[in-house]
């Protein structure tokens, strides 16, 4: 055979997309030449897959050997091609010949094995980035795929389910699995981790407003802007958002964790919602991802989970006003002269922000230093459309001066309980969360009793409100009626929900 043709999988965003790694071997002067839109690391294979080869026990042919990697518009990166590299040299020098690729059948299994990993110049292989993309990607595409990976990443790829991960250690077991000789371990995925432990909401005194205000948040999947004088609370409240939310279903914890790998940040597959808190100085692209080589921004990061940003008028216009598309499609794409990703960004949305620049404006026991313009500047700085598409907006009064002689508010456990059964009712009723309704959706699991809905088109009315704050009341109504576990929305819950706008 002077031709080998085997799978692996690239990296587009989230997505993983077929390559096809063609090997052929020709006479002619000693080359080795890679094309098909490679990377530089992709390039540098041929050093280490010549290496690999030598010193796994085989010769490297002398010849003209070229790799073409297709598609050919797709670009390739990474140190991943390097195994199907590797056989696909073995395979057309004649050296090793794989009659396991053939089923009993007569078929072929190539299209069904995806080979990605590493070399080191011993033959070892070594981790690969985003196994859990790849994985996904893979099973996506074939429901009966095999994928081998370095031992290191298949353990994590192994949580896809319905795919056969096999792990490897070295060059050579790959070919005595892929040839029949020897079979390799069946990765195993490790157990899923208890969530660490989550601040608890007792710990906050007083604040009833804002509590209620977190809770719909949680049972809904709303975002929140908290508004107030330092010390009012607002960091506290949030940093107790994850541990009043349920632990995430199998599939989000995957993409979860896919991210955070694509992100250079593996942490393992975990249950408890990510929490995302940037500095105010993050740029737009830090938020919603970029780069020359786009990787994940901190809304993709936070993706089935929350992203909090406190002293929200602090960060750049440009940065804040990026979140105005992922915060109603969901994801973001980014693109580049040769080529978009995308990535998915379904976050809640949580910030905090002081009511004038000194903080102080309002307060009773400490004087504002800044002027009307000045506050009026700074609250600003925060866009009407952006401020349209925060479903609860809460002013917190100050902290209360004996506040440390009130009793502990209610804890976290029992709030998230109410969360979770609350999101059981929702998911029941329309397979979803009330805050990811669209507004056809919205309206037909929200019917409104006869007072309700005179006291909301009377609210709308008053305030000028647009089409999208009245689909925002609607939401966060139609969350407070399922914590009170009614299906009918009545007059005291559109109430509640448009005293969550600020005027």
């Amino acid at each position: 055979m002077t031709l080998a043709v085997l799978a692996s999988r690239a990296l587009a965003g989230m997505d993983a997309p077929a390559v096809r790694v063609e090997t052929h071997l020709a006479a002619g002067l000693p080359a080795f030449t890679v094309v098909g839109l490679a990377d530089v690391e992709v390039r540098e294979s041929r050093e280490r897959v010549r290496a690999a080869i030598l010193n796994s026990g085989y010769d490297f042919p002398a010849g003209r050997i070229t790799v073409n990697l297709s598609p050919a518009d797709l670009r390739k990166e990474s140190g991943r091609f390097d195994l199907p590299m590797a056989l696909g040299v073995l395979l057309a020098s004649g050296q090793v010949a794989m009659p396991e690729l053939r089923s009993p059948d007569g078929g072929d299994r190539l299209a069904r094995v995806v080979l990605a990993g590493e070399l080191s110049l011993t033959g070892a292989l070594v981790p690969v980035a985003a196994p859990l993309a790849i994985a996904l990607g893979t099973a996506r595409d074939h429901a009966d795929a095999e994928l081998i990976l370095p031992a290191a990443s298949a353990a994590q790829a192994a949580h896809v389910p319905g795919l056969r991960v096999w792990s490897a250690r070295t060059l050579t077991e790959v070919v005595s699995h892929l040839t029949g000789s020897a079979s390799l371990a069946v990765a195993r995925p490790a157990p899923w981790p208890e969530p660490p432990p989550q601040p608890c909401l007792s710990d906050v005194r007083g604040q009833g407003g804002a509590r209620r205000a977190l809770e719909l948040a949680a049972a809904g999947g709303h975002s929140l802007l908290m508004v107030g004088p330092p010390g009012a609370g607002k960091s506290m409240l949030a940093q107790r958002l994850p541990g009043i939310l349920p632990p995430l279903a199998p599939d989000p914890a995957l993409e979860v964790a896919a991210l955070a790998s694509l992100a250079g940040e593996p942490t393992g597959v975990g249950r408890q919602a990510p929490f995302r808190a940037p500095h105010h100085t993050a740029s737009a692209a830090a938020l919603v991802g970029g780069g020359s080589r786009p990787r994940p921004g901190e809304i993709s990061r936070a993706h089935h989970g929350v992203l909090f940003l406190d002293e929200l008028p602090e960060f750049s216009r440009r940065a804040l006003e990026a979140l105005r598309e992922p915060l109603e499609t969901g994801r973001v794409a980014i693109s580049r002269a040769m080529h978009t990703v995308h990535y998915p960004a379904r976050f809640q949305f949580v910030a905090a922000m002081n009511p004038c620049p000194c903080g102080w404006r309002g307060h009773p026991r400490h004087a504002c230093r800044c002027t009307a313009e000045q506050a009026a500047r700074y609250r600003a700085k925060v866009s009407g459309p952006l401020l349209d598409r925060i479903d609860l907006q809460v002013m917190l009064p100050p902290a209360q001066a004996d506040w440390m002689s009130l009793p502990p508010g209610e804890a976290s456990a029992p709030v998230r309980d109410r969360v979770v059964a609350c999101r059981a009712r929702q998911s029941a009723r329309q397979d979803g969360i009330n805050g990811a309704l669209d507004g056809r959706r919205l309206e037909e699991v929200s019917p409104l009793s006869d007072e309700a809905r005179t006291l909301l088109q009377d609210a709308m009315s008053r305030r000028h409100g647009s089409a999208r704050a009245a689909h925002r009341v609607l939401r966060v109504a139609r969350t407070a009626a399922d914590l009170d576990g009614e299906d009918v929305i009545g007059a005291r819950h559109v109430a509640e929900a448009v005293q969550y706008r600020l005027p």
